[in-house]
């Protein structure tokens, strides 16, 4: 990484308040080139949550003042009812909140410093506000830069899996509601208003996770901020960028398909992070494209970025199967548009054990998963990061764990490289035992030697084959013609390898299971796997590199407690039953500069018994720590879910604490219906 001042002095503005009409005050944090005031310029926001001052400094102090230093005001403004904003935080991606940040680009666009010119970026949640927003066209929003964020929270974001139910909905749902009642800083409120402003705010801790398990279905909650509703909304530039180790790729490729405007991609093999540093790498000089990008579309500059391929992708080349990697190896390629002229469908027919391009005999197989089968399977999304930055075993390990329990399905040795770019999609031909169940399919890479790397996978509740909106149950011993889309990946398998489907019944931790244990009768012969196969280009190989990876300075930090990182598998061969847990601890570290210290640790446990859905049980723990001198908070929730055939049963509990004493503390229990809309 190479740390750049940039052409320009920047000058920063710590704490500024943006009044909205209804008088509530929005804490922004700005970057400003030295002459702004002067010479006045665009402005680059970003929309988030997760407190400016003590919560996102380190990465802010690498992103915005690079910006400035390229002649952009940096704006980074905390949600309403989050770190120092006023007011009160309702649930994720609310109107109030796009209403509010269409009222501060207005404010942003008539300061002194900007000329009037504004663009969105984000990661994650700012990734979608930037989506979001882009969709009520404020005047003044030129352009975004989406990165990690989907544009249909139904059926590709942290809650639902083809109409599956995640676990991450409880994980993220935990944090959601916990890292987001954390105080606002003394320093930046006030010191004699701070407790009274964290009180009201502690008093309206909800945890929404309760919503999005209610809402099972794809109804007006969810179409809510999903800009795929409206694609024609958004008619500024949009770049979309993300990583194949994330769980929000598949997005790009839809935007490229559906936006009408002006509209970029990039993916690379990264996680849940910025390209610049991001893992596994290559990383790349991320921030010099985004500079590329405002020039050309917020100064006008002619940058050449608009005359390159639409979409860039990393074709990721086969490695052993490992819970991380520092890089995964590959290479880049460039397609004009999206769908790609360059990309074919070739079709393998399903045999007993065999894909074939040519037509295989009849079969009738049936699987009956254990409830287990997943344990292999990594985090939904990774974002590779362990106790003091050191890579989490968040990936997918050997894929032989599962395949025992799977129906399994082999091509023969492959004697030429096999280049997949696009969603894998499988058609088959099956009857269900139960009105509901889920059907997960796995694209792995078999090597010579055996190992068994996971590629992509995807799953679907059968009861949403046909809609995500009125679901309906399987009728017993019917045969149904079902088509599972698998996750978008760029992936070369190689000569000598073969490639492998596998389904299941189960993908455990990931999905909550079906309430029944279910088993599917597939016709082999009537099925097939539809793959993507791109043709190499001439042009592939001259692609102009990206340049190294450079940010501004970070904000100097201290490691007080190094933090550690655990993922276990436990099994019980007299019960059968089988425990994940992992448990991250980042330690203690201080932000220098404001003399803060920041804790945090999660804990997550998994556990199910092989023939018994209704034995799932997910338990998550979070717990975030930040003080300075007097100031000492710590909030820290807790949720439990079981089930039984017809309900979900939440039990979620919430504690925060001051100068080491719990100060507040509420619990919530919720026994939510079940229908055929979550298996």
């Amino acid at each position: 990484m190479r740390i750049t001042p940039g052409p320009l002095p920047v000058t920063l503005i710590e704490n500024i308040w943006i009044k909205l009409s209804d008088g509530t005050r929005l804490a922004a944090k700005i970057w400003l080139p030295e002459d702004a005031e002067i010479s006045p310029v665009p402005a680059i926001l970003d929309y988030i949550p997760y407190d400016k001052r003590n919560g996102t400094p380190v990465g802010d102090e690498e992103l915005f003042p690079y910006f400035a230093a390229h002649g952009y005001a940096s704006v980074r403004i905390d949600i309403r009812g989050t770190g120092d904003s006023e007011g009160l935080f309702d649930d994720e991606y609310v109107k109030q909140e796009q209403d509010d940040a269409v009222e501060a680009i207005e404010w942003i666009t008539q300061q002194i410093w900007c000329n009037g010119s504004v663009g969105m970026i984000g990661i994650s949640w700012g990734g979608f506000s930037a989506l979001q927003v882009a969709a009520r066209r404020p005047k003044g929003l030129k352009a975004i830069i989406t990165h990690c964020s989907t544009d249909d929270r139904y059926a590709d974001d942290a809650h639902y899996m083809g109409g599956c139910l995640l676990n991450e909905t409880l994980g993220w749902g935990t944090a959601c509601f916990t890292r987001l009642s954390q105080s606002p800083d003394p320093e930046i409120v006030g010191k004699d208003h701070w407790r009274a402003m964290w009180m009201e705010r502690l008093e309206n801790v909800r945890p929404t996770l309760i919503d999005w398990v209610a809402h099972q279905r794809r109804d007006d909650f969810w179409k809510h901020g999903s800009v795929c509703e409206d694609y024609g909304a958004i008619d500024c530039a949009v770049f979309a960028t993300g990583g194949w180790t994330d769980g929000y790729s598949n997005a790009i490729f839809r935007l490229l398909s559906n936006l009408k405007g002006p509209r970029k991609g990039l993916v690379g093999p990264w996680g849940h992070d910025y390209p610049y540093s991001a893992a596994p790498g290559p990383v790349i000089g991320y921030l010099q494209e985004c500079v590329r990008w405002w020039d050309h579309w917020l100064k006008g500059k002619d940058t050449g970025i608009m005359r390159e391929p639409m979409l860039r992708s990393w074709m990721m080349d086969w490695v052993e199967p490992a819970t991380s990697y520092d890089e995964w190896p590959g290479h880049w390629v460039a397609d004009t548009s999206w769908p790609s002229p360059y990309v074919t469908s070739k079709v393998f027919r399903l045999g007993t054990g065999r894909l074939s391009e040519q037509a295989l005999p009849e079969v009738t197989l049936d699987i009956c998963s254990p409830e287990t089968v997943g344990i292999a399977g990594g985090e939904w999304c990774a974002y590779m990061l362990g106790g003091g930055g050191a890579p989490g075993p968040d990936l997918p390990v050997d894929q032989r764990w599962d395949d025992g329990g799977s129906l399994v399905f082999d091509s023969q040795v492959l004697t030429e490289a096999t280049p997949v770019l696009g969603a894998p999609i499988l058609e088959v031909e099956l009857s269900c035992d139960k009105p509901t169940a889920i059907l997960a399919a796995r694209l792995s890479d078999v090597s010579p030697s055996g190992e068994v790397t996971r590629v992509t996978y995807g799953l679907l509740n059968l009861a949403h084959r046909d809609s995500h909106e009125e679901p309906q149950p399987m009728e017993a011993g019917k045969s149904y013609r079902i088509r599972l889309a698998m996750n978008d990946v760029g992936y070369i398998f190689p000569p000598g390898h073969r490639i492998r489907l596998s389904v299941s019944t189960a993908y455990w931790p990931i999905a909550f299971p079906a309430p029944e244990h279910a088993t599917l009768t597939v016709q082999a012969g009537a099925s097939g796997l539809h793959l993507p196969i791109r043709t190499p280009q001439p042009g592939d190989d001259d692609l102009p590199g990206f340049g190294e990876p450079e940010c501004s300075s970070p904000m100097p930090t201290t490691v007080l407690k190094p933090g550690h990182v655990e993922r276990v598998v436990r099994i019980d061969p007299v019960t059968r039953q089988v425990t994940v847990t992992l448990r991250r601890d980042n330690g203690t570290w201080r932000l220098d500069p404001i003399g803060t210290v920041i804790g945090f640790k999660k804990h997550m446990i998994y556990s199910v018994a092989e023939n018994d859905p209704t034995s799932a049980r997910t338990e998550v723990y979070y717990r975030y720590e930040r003080g300075r001198g007097a100031w000492q908070t710590a909030v820290q929730g807790r949720t439990v879910m079981t089930a039984t055939k017809s309900a979900f049963q939440l039990q979620i509990d919430f504690d925060a604490f001051e100068s080491g004493e719990r100060i507040f503390c509420k619990s919530w229990s919720k026994a939510l219906p079940r229908s055929c809309s979550t298996q």
